[in-house]
């Protein structure tokens, strides 16, 4: 398997200082494996992040103390701790807090490849996040430990492509209707009917719905909102790989209001943006663009 190149970013100043090391998968595990981003931090200007309902299943595998994940709007007195974990698809924000340093790495993985890493239904993984080992037994185990000891980004890169292929490789295949159906939302920005998916596959709302729990995790109509509160959030503030691109450089820096904005991405109106980003992000357009961290460290809390 060829090796990608990896992307390095820095950053340092009054707030802490964190480096990312970002690498696309190997050519083999594209279509289900987004993409890898090692990281190690030290903040003393903030601890906590906002984390974003998005279109991918997010694996962490830490190498540093536990962190502190909350939701604010389902349960806000529940706190869970987590060192290496698995967050499946959410519908709601969530805010993850860190004692001031962490290291490790993340992988984003489509639903479907997760599907298929983990050998579990998808819905079981909805609004949560469960320990690695819990779902990956010994082998999860093994992985971190291998991970945490190797002597570098490229061998933990490495490490994870064979990992990953050999878990895809022994795994039954996804479903040709749901990958279909998922692939013709992703395209369409989220903007794609439901009923138009049905009749492209010549099935039932139903049958669509209780494939997309098992191999998804939410139903087709949740997920296509979410691919556009997505795509939204990039023109915000661009979203690429692990880094975040200040909104000057997108959607707002070409001239386009709020509501061109809306527009773009699908919605209604700005009203309707608004409302999306109240139930999926906790706030305004405007007040989580002010939260935007610069050189990949993501939306403060």
């Amino acid at each position: 398997m060829s090796a990608p190149r990896p992307k390095v970013s820095r950053h340092e100043s009054e707030i802490g200082w964190w480096e990312t090391v970002s690498r696309a998968a190997a050519p083999r595990l594209r279509q289900h494996v987004l993409g890898y981003c090692g990281y190690e931090e030290e903040t003393v200007g903030f601890t906590r992040r906002r984390e974003l309902p998005s279109g991918e299943v997010v694996l962490i595998i830490g190498f540093g103390p536990k962190l502190e994940t909350t939701y604010p709007h389902r349960a806000p007195d529940r706190v869970a701790h987590h060192r290496s974990f698995v967050a499946g698809l959410h519908d709601t924000h969530c805010f993850v807090e860190s004692p001031g340093t962490q290291a490790g790495i993340q992988l984003n993985l489509t639903p479907l490849g997760a599907h298929l890493v983990l050998g579990v239904p998808m819905h079981e993984l909805t609004n949560g996040v469960v320990e690695l080992d819990h779902l990956l037994g010994a082998d999860g185990e093994l992985l971190v430990e291998q991970l945490h000891d190797a002597p570098g980004w490229k061998e933990r890169f490495e490490l994870l492509d064979g990992a990953l292929v050999r878990r895809l490789d022994a795994a039954r295949p996804a479903s040709p209707d749901v990958a279909w159906a998922r692939r013709r939302l992703v395209q369409s920005g989220g903007r794609l009917p439901v009923g138009e998916l049905c009749d492209g596959l010549g099935c039932s709302r139903k049958h669509l719905l209780r494939r997309f729990n098992e191999q998804i995790g939410v139903a087709p109509k949740t997920y296509a909102r979410v691919l556009r509160f997505q795509r939204a959030v990039h023109m915000l503030g661009h979203r690429d790989g692990a880094s975040w691109i200040d909104a000057r450089e997108r959607g707002a820096g070409r001239g386009m209001s709020w509501g061109e904005i809306a527009l773009e991405c699908g919605y209604f109106d700005q009203a309707h943006m608004n409302r999306d980003f109240r139930q999926f992000a906790g706030a305004t357009p405007s007040e989580l663009a002010a939260t935007l961290l610069p050189d990949g460290g993501g939306l403060a809390a």
